[in-house]
């Protein structure tokens, strides 16, 4: 059975799409995985639902344009600069090093240098899609091995451009182009020059205008003709659709409508890039796997053997990560990336690679993704049997000798603290886990210390027993319950303020004890809503009324859920009655004063 039709062919794609997706997501497995083994299930190795996939994978490009777009609108120049070093020079480091061995192994093989360079730049690169949604379901995006595989994605990312420009000239020169070579190269440096002028000329006029109309349906039309026409005009020139894309987000990065483009532009980019992944899966030629099953398998092995050992070096001693970070970014990172099939098929569109190939590359690339997260529970599992060794960089030597205040976490709520103490001639230390903030701290002159306030030793070395007060201020609330516990347990007389992220993590403080519990989103919200009254009209005495009543009432409440925070029911019904007594409140505040008029 073929779904030729329209209304057939999507209605198999979201069948597949809704079945697949959730489950592989389920059992931990990603969504990336979940829409190509779609693909596979309903193309032509398995039920033949669809027929055309060819047509399909064309169409479905417009997801990987808009992907390149949304990094573009992400990487402003100024970002940029200030990750220079991680991004650059070890995600630069990694994608060269990678590649050159893995082009190395394939010319071996007699393969032209021009295919192999291509295909060895592409397999270095990771999926993105793939490693950050896995530290973002591990919640590792603030580890250190976090930090230095975004990095490395943000590298790779911004090093898929020029690759993806070049294959369609690699491709010219090799079918023996009619003019010459450096009239091909002016040609696509001509092309990018004057989208990168009339882009920063047009569209700093063009939004402003369209966003004047308040229709938002002409707003995301306008957000997809910029997308769809930059992808075009290098198309035209012979260049990748996805380089035009990508500047033109570059050239939005910094537009004050950068956020609302990307909202609208993102359930497209969502929508087209998993019909991409159901069509790269219908791609892959499930007979090759039945055919060649040791080649393929000894091809992925030897990508995730070459990227991962790589890794684990890059990772030591390049970005200054434990072994055990470093063996967790090589397994995060050493699979294929998304951005080898957007490769293998405009290589083969320009003649630099025959179908064979192709098709076995795309199986490695998929067979790599599928492993990943093996690999991650496998890594994690032999690493929760080994104790954790020493940290490779040494806690900082604490030169303060009695601080009346010892602030844990140096991020935004921390520095904060820190500043106004300091103003008030308050002598504190700052203790920080993370070695990026804490230089980057340094460099604005605040005096801070490295090393993990969790750490007995390390508080005893703060003067710990002789400071007062204790700020746990760490944004990860696993790690700040963690400090609040030994802080406790080891220094009792320590009255602890702490920075809660919502009720729940506020209910976990006040069960070990913390003297002071202040929720980070609560004072600001209640003074902005002071001043959101105000501007209505409400006069400035009662606005100020107003918010009080209403910390204080909070307040006393979340002490009382507090005792009944395990029942959920008994939680409902608190809030409820919560709710009721505030309007109570409100109206009684209101009769009174009109009795005083």
């Amino acid at each position: 059975m073929h779904a030729n039709g329209t209304l057939e062919l999507v209605l198999v794609f979201l069948i597949a799409a809704v079945i697949a997706v959730p489950l592989f997501r389920r059992f931990g497995l990603g969504a990336v995985l979940g829409y190509l083994a779609a693909g596979v299930v309903i193309g032509p190795s398995v039920l033949k639902l669809v027929g055309d996939t060819e047509a399909v994978l064309a169409v479905s490009e417009l997801g990987v344009v808009m992907m390149l777009f949304v990094i573009g609108l992400e990487l402003s120049p100024a970002r940029l600069w200030l990750m220079r070093r991680p991004v650059f020079l070890v995600g630069g480091l990694q994608v060269l090093l990678s590649a050159t061995i893995i082009a190395a192994v394939l010319l071996s093989y007699s393969l032209g240098m021009k295919a192999g360079i291509v295909i060895g730049l592409s397999l270095a690169l990771s999926s993105t899609a793939v490693g950050l949604q896995i530290l973002s379901e591990r919640k590792e995006l603030t580890t250190p091995h976090g930090h230095a595989a975004f990095s490395i994605l943000l590298f790779q990312d911004i090093i898929a451009i020029p690759l993806l420009a070049a294959i369609p000239l690699l491709g010219q020169v090799a079918a023996g182009p009619v003019e010459p070579v450096w009239h091909l190269v002016l040609r696509a440096v001509a092309v990018i020059l004057a989208v990168v002028f009339l882009g920063r000329v047009l569209l700093r006029y063009l939004f402003p205008f369209i966003a004047r109309a308040g229709i938002v349906e002409v707003f995301s039309a306008t957000a997809l003709l910029v997308v769809v026409s930059t992808a075009w005009l290098m198309q035209w020139a012979g260049l990748s659709m996805g380089l035009g894309a990508f500047l033109a987000g570059v050239l939005l990065a910094d537009s004050e409508f950068r956020h609302e483009l990307e909202s609208h532009i993102e359930p497209f980019k969502g929508l087209f890039l998993g019909l991409f992944f159901i069509a790269v899966g219908m791609g892959i030629d499930l007979s090759l796997i039945r055919d060649e099953p040791m080649l393929l398998l000894a091809a992925t092995l030897v990508l995730l053997g070459v990227k991962a050992l790589l890794l684990f070096g890059i990772g030591r001693w390049s970005a200054g990560l434990s072994a055990r970070e470093a063996l967790m970014l090589a397994s995060v990172l050493a699979l294929g990336g998304e951005f080898a099939f957007v490769v293998f098929a405009d290589a083969f569109k320009h003649g630099l690679i025959d179908a064979a190939l192709r098709d076995r590359m795309v199986v490695v690339v998929g067979l790599s993704m599928a492993f990943t997260p093996v690999l991650i529970l496998l890594a994690s599992y032999w690493l929760k049997s080994i104790p954790e060794a020493k940290p490779d960089r040494e806690f900082d030597r604490i030169e303060d000798d009695r601080p009346r205040v010892i602030i844990a976490g140096f991020g935004r709520v921390g520095q904060i603290i820190a500043r106004m103490l300091r103003a008030q001639k308050i002598p504190f230390t700052a203790l920080e886990n993370s070695a990026e903030q804490v230089e980057f701290s340094r460099r604005f002159g605040s005096t801070i210390y490295y090393g993990d306030p969790a750490r007995p030793d390390l508080l005893r070395a703060a003067r710990a027993e002789h400071a007062e007060i204790f700020v746990l201020a760490t944004d990860d609330p696993e790690a700040n319950i963690r400090t609040a516990r030994v802080v406790k347990r080891a220094f009792p007389h320590l009255k602890i303020y702490a920075r809660a992220r919502n009720r729940q993590h506020a209910f976990k403080l006040m069960d070990l004890g913390v003297a002071s519990v202040t929720r980070e989103t609560f004072l600001s919200s209640i003074d902005m809503g002071r001043q959101i009254m105000e501007s209505l009209g409400v006069p400035p005495e009662v606005a100020r009324e107003r918010a009080e009543t209403f910390r204080v009432h909070d307040e006393e409440m979340l002490q009382q859920q507090y005792l009944i925070y395990d029942d959920e029911a008994a939680l409902v019904a608190s809030a409820q009655q919560a709710q009721d007594d505030l309007l109570r409140l409100f109206e009684a505040d209101e009769r009174g004063r009109g009795k005083h008029r």
